[in-house]
């Protein structure tokens, strides 16, 4: 991942919206292992980029409209099939993005 063009336009925040899905690769089809790989090295690079990132887990992104709450923490537990709306996904990145609490954090959010 190229991140030399954010810092030549004087850029030094970054937040990333991932996948929290971290299967092994023994559960990952083939046709789809290059797509985790590529993943792994993005967060790598941008974790080691010298930027103040950070990475956003969202949990499933639904449609919904905001709802002005959500829970957010380096881990969270789960049961069932969470969700998040994505205007609240885009609120919490837009937090992250401007404030410090997050910086060189991994944030996991949810509903």
């Amino acid at each position: 991942m190229r991140l030399s063009p954010v810092r030549a336009r004087g850029g030094a925040r970054l937040a990333l919206a991932g996948c929290l899905l971290r299967p092994s690769e023994a559960d990952v089809p083939h046709v789809l292992r290059s797509i985790y790989a590529n993943k792994e090295i993005a967060d790598n690079s941008i974790r080691s980029s010298g930027l103040d990132w950070t990475v956003v887990y969202p949990t499933r992104l639904t449609h919904g409209p905001a709802k002005g709450t959500y829970r957010a923490d380096d881990r969270l537990p789960m049961k069932g099939n969470p969700t998040i709306s994505r205007a609240d996904g885009a609120a919490f990145m837009h937090q992250a993005a401007h404030g410090n609490e997050w910086i060189h954090r991994t944030a996991v959010i949810s509903d």
